[in-house]
């Protein structure tokens, strides 16, 4: 194998963005007279797709639950959205990446609009060739989904030397239905049982690690 471009999941993954994500799904439940779950369950919001995490959690139907979102994103776009911070070493690994010349793509369910912000205020859109998200409606917040979106829009084709990178289970589940390798990364929001039944390609315990394998299989070690 010879990687030459690599998609990248955003939270959990380039950010740690656990505490606006939580704080605002706090916020929609307090909002919406719902119970508010212990720190367990509103870990779980990091990473699926928002409206699918809403109807799980309360049990409510898809309508409901895109409402839900609604009610998130006032607190989210304001305030959620920058109660983030970079993982340590995460520009020094897209340095190196980017110095290799391998293509660097953003694949989050996160709405691309708010993907764009927050490349932008943290200073990491300089690395990335494309930033691709979900549309603010809704759809295409599958990763699967996600990954073709980015390829067709970059048109890459030969996925033989493409890989994801991400912290969860949707992550390597969308890489494996894309045809392209998959490396998982503990640092972020995914229990390591959790990528250990996803079975990603690599696994990596920290970004250094990351940029390591990435490097190795771009042949560039």
């Amino acid at each position: 194998m010879k990687i030459h471009t690599v998609l990248f999941d955003l939270d959990g993954t380039i950010t740690d963005s656990g505490q606006g994500i939580m704080n605002s799904v706090r916020y929609a439940l307090r909002k919406t007279g719902k119970d508010v779950p212990g720190g367990e369950v509103l870990r779980s919001f990091v990473g699926p797709p928002l409206h699918e995490q809403f109807q799980r959690v309360c049990g409510i139907t898809e309508e409901e639950s895109l409402k839900m979102v609604d009610v998130y994103r006032e607190y989210y776009s304001e305030q959620g959205i920058f109660e983030n911070r970079l993982y340590d070493g995460i520009i020094p690994m897209l340095q190196q990446i980017k110095k290799a010349g391998l293509h660097i793509l953003m694949a989050t369910s996160k709405a691309e609009k708010y993907a764009g912000i927050i490349a932008d205020h943290y200073g990491f859109a300089q690395y990335f060739d494309f930033i691709g998200g979900a549309l603010m409606s809704g759809k295409r917040t599958d990763k699967w989904e996600v990954i073709e979106y980015a390829l067709t829009s970059m048109k890459i084709t030969d996925r033989e030397g493409v890989m994801m990178v991400g912290d969860r289970i949707y992550d390597i589940e969308g890489a494996r239905k894309a045809g392209i390798y998959s490396l998982g990364v503990l640092y972020g929001y995914g229990s390591r049982e959790e990528m250990e039944k996803a079975s990603p390609d690599f696994l990596a315990q920290t970004p250094e690690e990351a940029a390591d394998i990435i490097l190795k299989c771009a042949g560039d070690e």
